[in-house]
């Protein structure tokens, strides 16, 4: 199957609200925010943030469609709060039928690192990662995301961990090396 992957366009805040409650009823462990209190969102809330992801420098989410032009993924990036030089990538979904070796993730995920390389001056690229989430996990190492070492814990379940994976590629001199982030908050997802 052919997939097209993209940045988001401010006109399309109906599309990134359905495909991010998709996410959140597939796979709600995955992320930081319930279901119940981002379908309570109202349109304006969806406007605002498809603008910015369609515009802004140092973010952007983008899509993934299938042949037929229907959204099956997302994934975003964006700046760590309060953590210096470092942008994660979050909110990666791709829908059930579209998983696998033969979909969209990985692509969807490297359009993700190519914004950050091309548009922000960070030196670290992280992501988080639920303990729970094997499969997601297996993904990322795949990728070429390493473990940081650095372990937080879930927003929506303390009592879970989240493991912080970085990608030593992401610039000459990082990933490894001394000096890397401590602890980014990088599983920060709608």
């Amino acid at each position: 199957m052919h997939y097209v992957v993209r940045r988001i366009t401010a006109e399309e805040w109906r599309e990134l609200r359905e495909i991010t409650l998709e996410a959140l009823r597939d796979s709600p462990d995955a992320f930081n925010l319930s279901y119940a209190d981002t379908a309570a969102q109202p349109d304006g809330h969806w406007q605002r943030q498809a603008a910015t992801e369609a515009a802004a420098g140092d973010r952007a989410t983008f899509t993934v469609r299938d042949e037929a032009g229907v959204w099956v993924g997302i994934a975003g990036v964006e700046p760590v709060p309060d953590v210096s030089d470092t942008v994660c990538v979050r909110s990666v979904y791709v829908t059930p039928a579209h998983r696998g070796a033969a979909g969209p993730a990985a692509e969807l995920v490297r359009a993700a690192i190519r914004h950050a390389r091309d548009h922000t001056a960070a030196r670290w690229l992280t992501l988080g990662v639920n303990e729970s989430n094997g499969r997601a996990l297996a993904f990322y190492r795949r990728l070429g995301f390493e473990d940081t070492g650095k372990v937080i814990p879930y927003v929506r379940n303390p009592a879970e961990k989240v493991f912080i994976l970085g990608y030593p590629d992401f610039r000459s001199g990082a990933g490894r090396a001394a000096g890397s982030p401590a602890a980014p908050v990088a599983q920060r997802h709608r």
